[in-house]
């Protein structure tokens, strides 16, 4: 996928807004036929929206994020506002909601959609209150403009008919006040309550159907990858090396970026065989809580608990991503709102462990004969670093960030649109997050061949004794730094140098490695999406935390 300025973006545009999980995507997959098309980053705004050519024609579809929070529409409006070619504007909301959904839309875009043209799109049809469809007529009438009744997620060719002739028939918008609008009063048809909604019992329910849909996918993908890395090492890594052995003296450097420790064959190939299993079966698992409504449920339970942290309960989707890959959990964190992105962000870094950290230290812990330290050590990171988001963030206040709706149906998934939110996933890491691994491989191995990661490993010796660790673990500790699976070097001498240590220092040494920073790779992309000052502040606060909790362990564990 690409990111383009505002000004490549083809006119006309039909612009679909609307509030969060009220079907705009399974409408834009409706209209185009694609899952998410092209990203455009429109100038002036930090959001990115989504564009492709509606189907059998030239005109574009452009998908914004869905409003979650009051204060927080001024950043869809921006993206609105930047869309100076927008020919069309479709007002999305559940029928089951109707006229609190239009409400609120009017109360937050009008000024935006004022003088465009525009259609209103009711979602739902098949869970809507049956006065709904004989008030269509008076709500254009107050509107005057086209409104339309659908099921987005099994839309027939009858009601993709009717959309297209409102979107054809769409006329100006005229702005007036909500209450000056005959809006006619539809009974409002709320979704079916459930055990997440308890308030104690909730709670439990959320935890264990969270590890069931996060632990249970990065484990099956774990013992994946495990079982074809030496298929992988035989038919792919060990011929490729073999090949390029003359490159060893003809042209050094390019030996190392291609086959050397850090090579982009190498380490490029164990990075893609890790990290693939995990974001495809996690994106698999997400899409479904998805489609189910399940994902909207277990964060509104755990949502007050979040909010101790800095966060939302929408905002655990994104962490829980970042234990397969936390680059595309960087970009998964677009979702959140304003003022918890960068706490979302905080905690990704610091306590997701990606499934390149996750089979590194599974490693490290079997190859000193300790595979049993690997569930403690996972606890302890993500514990560590929900107090490391609270350190540097402010709790999230209980009447902060009003949402607009409630709780969402709870439905069977259909394939159709499970499929298309995993190849949307697998799309985001194969175009976005693959590349920029890469790149980093082949910035590793330059560096490598210089002899800059030699040398910062030897300046770093000394610290190690703060730790209670020995000199020859720094080159793992720094090689963490630049990929998290770089502290696989430690296993040097089949596992001598970690057979030397206490299982203490073992400890000690896995998560001090593993935490310190971010990886290289994650700070490229938090640069990316939310400046190089966020970034740097991110790095600076983990190493903070990572160091005085190193430390405090080492103490606790010293003989």
């Amino acid at each position: 996928m690409t990111t383009t300025d505002s000004a490549t973006v083809s006119p006309p545009a039909i612009v679909l807004v609307g509030l969060e999980s009220v079907g705009k995507s399974a409408l834009f997959r409706a209209l185009t036929g694609q899952a998410t098309g092209d990203e455009v980053n429109f100038r002036g705004s930090t959001v990115e929206v989504r564009a492709a050519p509606l189907a059998g024609d030239t005109r574009q579809v452009v998908d914004t994020p869905g409003l979650r929070w009051a204060d927080d529409s001024a950043t869809t409006a921006l993206a609105l506002g930047a869309v100076a070619n927008a020919d069309t504007v479709l007002l999305v909301a559940r029928g089951t909601h109707a006229r609190a959904e239009v409400a609120a839309l009017l109360e937050q875009l009008g000024p935006v959609v004022a003088g465009r043209r525009a259609a209103l799109i009711f979602t739902f049809a098949d869970r809507s209150h049956p006065r709904l469809r004989t008030a269509l007529a008076a709500y254009a009438t107050a509107l005057e403009i086209p409104v339309v009744l659908v099921n987005a997620r099994k839309m027939t060719r009858a009601e993709r008919l009717t959309l297209l002739e409102a979107v054809q028939t769409a006329t100006p918008f005229v702005r007036r006040p909500v209450q000056d609008l005959a809006l006619p009063e539809i009974p409002i048809v709320r979704p079916q309550p459930t055990l997440f909604e308890r308030r104690r019992w909730g709670v439990v329910l959320s935890l264990l159907s969270v590890f069931a849909l996060f632990a249970t996918p990065v484990y099956l993908a774990y013992l994946l990858a495990n079982n074809l890395q030496p298929l992988v090492e035989a038919a792919v890594i060990e011929p490729v090396v073999a090949g390029c052995a003359p490159l060893a003296t003809a042209v050094p450097l390019l030996h190392e970026a291609l086959v050397g420790t850090y090579g982009i064959v190498t380490l490029g190939s164990y990075s893609f065989l890790w990290a693939f299993p995990v974001v495809l079966f996690i994106g698999l698992s997400v899409a479904i809580s998805e489609e189910t409504g399940l994902k909207d449920r277990i964060t509104g339970s755990l949502d007050p608990w979040l909010r101790h942290l800095g966060l939302d309960g929408r905002d655990l989707i994104p962490v829980l991503s970042g234990y397969g890959c936390n680059v595309v959990a960087v970009f998964s964190s677009r979702t959140c709102s304003r003022r918890t992105r960068e706490a979302c962000t905080s905690l990704i870094a610091y306590g997701s462990a990606c499934s390149y950290q996750i089979g590194a230290t599974l490693s490290l812990f079997a190859a000193a004969g300790h595979p049993g330290l690997f569930a403690p050590y996972l606890v302890l990171v993500f514990l560590v670093g929900a107090m490391h988001t609270r350190l540097w963030h402010r709790p999230l206040a209980p009447a902060a960030g009003q949402r607009f709706i409630d709780r969402a149906f709870v439905q069977k998934p259909t394939w159709r649109a499970v499929h298309w939110r995993v190849r949307a996933v697998l799309g985001q890491f194969l175009g976005q997050a693959m590349p920029i691994f890469l790149l980093m491989c082949a910035l590793g191995a330059t560096l490598a061949f210089v002899g800059l990661l030699d040398w910062l490993a030897a300046q770093l010796s000394p610290l190690m004794e703060v730790f209670g660790l020995p000199g020859a673990v720094a080159p793992g500790v720094v090689l963490a730094v630049v990929r998290k699976d770089g502290m696989l070097i430690l296993n040097q001498g089949q596992g001598a140098l970690l057979a030397s240590l206490t299982v203490g220092q073992l400890f000690v040494l896995v998560y001090l490695a593993s935490t310190l920073t971010a990886c290289l790779v994650t700070l490229w992309t938090v640069g990316k999406e939310l400046g190089a000052r966020v970034a740097l502040k991110l790095a600076a606060r983990q190493a903070a935390t990572s160091l005085a909790s190193s430390f405090l362990l080492a103490l606790m564990v010293r003989d």
